[in-house]
């Protein structure tokens, strides 16, 4: 089966494991891109049992282990992206994220490097894409950090940068995630912005459906929410589908940010950034003896 031609928005897995990137190949028929992180390489089974017996890895062995995960799913989909992230925490240097995107993207001819939209993050892939590398930006949270995004590697083009709205975790924070999404989207679309929009993390089905309703350019899905989609025929919302988000929820206006601008000359702080950083760093860590 071929991906239908009704579906313009790119379709990736979110997950570490090879074995679910078959299963997502088999359920859909097709499969553009897989997205991976820390946190998912440490659901990978052989992970969870190397824990269950109490044993750690060192470094060097636990970034094998993520290379030979990556060339596994490079291999199952050639054509398709498959973004592999950096270890970074707050005393991360822009120095440091580069020396591991080029590490990294030597792993596969089919990379997208992920760093966090952190000072250090956004100097690194500054640097990266001028070399021709692609990039993933993410732990993205607001249109501030969507121009840094995008002013931060403007000279890029089409597909060599991707910017991540992690959708779900906004509504953990009472951001209503689904207009944040339609905020960068309609920012990018109104500047003729070459930087593709990935929206990521999901906490239940409807937030999939209104994001795909949204037609971002590519959208990152657990096995399950593929699985589930399957089971609606893969339809994407018309406009007869609604979402109902809470009226507590903080809903920011949408605003024509000039993106003329230096990256350095916007907010791109967060606090869900922070957050997630720290957590990313903190699930890598626990694995290491």
């Amino acid at each position: 089966m071929n991906k239908p031609a009704y579906i313009s928005t790119k379709i990736f897995l979110d997950s570490g494991d090879p074995a679910e990137t078959k299963l997502a190949i088999d359920t859909l028929g097709f499969l553009d891109g897989q997205t991976t992180n820390p946190s998912l390489v440490t659901k990978h089974p052989e992970i969870q049992a190397r824990i269950a017996e109490g044993k750690k890895f060192t470094e060097k062995d636990l970034l094998n282990f993520y290379r030979q995960i990556v060339i596994e799913i490079s291999n199952l989909i050639p054509e398709g992206s498959v973004s592999i992230e950096v270890y970074a925490d707050k005393f991360s240097s822009d120095l440091d994220l580069l020396a591991q995107a080029e590490a990294m993207n030597s792993w596969i001819p089919n990379a997208h490097i992920k760093f966090p939209t952190i000072k250090a993050g956004l100097m690194a892939a500054e640097k990266f894409t001028q070399m021709g590398g692609k990039a993933n930006m993410t732990l993205c949270f607001n249109t501030n950090q969507a121009a840094s995004v995008y002013t931060a590697t403007r000279n890029a083009t089409k597909g060599q940068v991707f910017y991540s709205s992690f959708v779900g975790r906004q509504f953990d924070n009472g951001i209503n995630g689904i207009n944040e999404l339609k905020n960068v989207i309609d920012l990018y679309k109104q500047n003729n912005v070459p930087t593709e929009v990935l929206a990521a993390s999901f906490r239940n089905f409807d937030q999939v459906k209104a994001s795909l309703q949204l037609k971002p350019d590519i959208i990152t899905l657990s096995l399950k929410y593929i699985q589930e989609w399957k089971e609606t025929g893969l339809v994407i919302p018309g406009e007869e589908f609604l979402f109902n988000s809470s009226s507590e929820l903080l809903n920011r206006p949408f605003e024509n940010l000039d993106l003329s601008k230096n990256w350095v000359d916007y907010d791109y702080s967060d606090p869900q950034t922070a957050a997630g950083l720290d957590k990313f760093a903190a699930d890598w860590n626990a694995l290491l003896g």
